[in-house]
């Protein structure tokens, strides 16, 4: 299979399912560094990156950003001086779904680019 961060995301309605256990715990191998957490009842995708200085953590927080608008699915995203945290979820299910981990792996890689420079 094509990895997450290859993948599309789809438009999600409140009627689309949200990842079954199973399936969020195969998908979670892929982006290893993320945290599911509990939040207001609802289960969110959440990871923080460190950066040298605020600056970084700023064109970190630009290209998710500019990420998400193109895929049409928008995290919370907290930045910080040296740190970002990401929180991915679906609003429209109030909770996870495929996108979500979609998103995250792009996530991922758009860190490590950014290191590599």
């Amino acid at each position: 299979m094509e990895p997450l961060s290859k993948q599309n995301c789809i438009p999600c309605t409140g009627d689309a399912a949200k990842v079954t256990e199973e399936e969020m715990n195969e998908l979670l191998k892929e982006i290893p560094q993320w945290q599911v957490k509990e939040v207001s009842q609802e289960l969110h995708l959440e990871r923080a990156y460190k950066f040298p200085d605020f600056q970084q953590a700023l064109t970190f927080t630009q290209q998710v950003g500019e990420s998400a608008e193109e895929a049409g699915h928008h995290p919370a995203i907290l930045t910080e001086w040296g740190k970002v945290t990401v929180t991915w979820w679906t609003h429209a299910i109030n909770g996870l779904h495929r996108n979500d981990f979609i998103m995250a792996s792009r996530t991922d890689n758009i860190a490590d680019q950014l290191n590599k420079n």
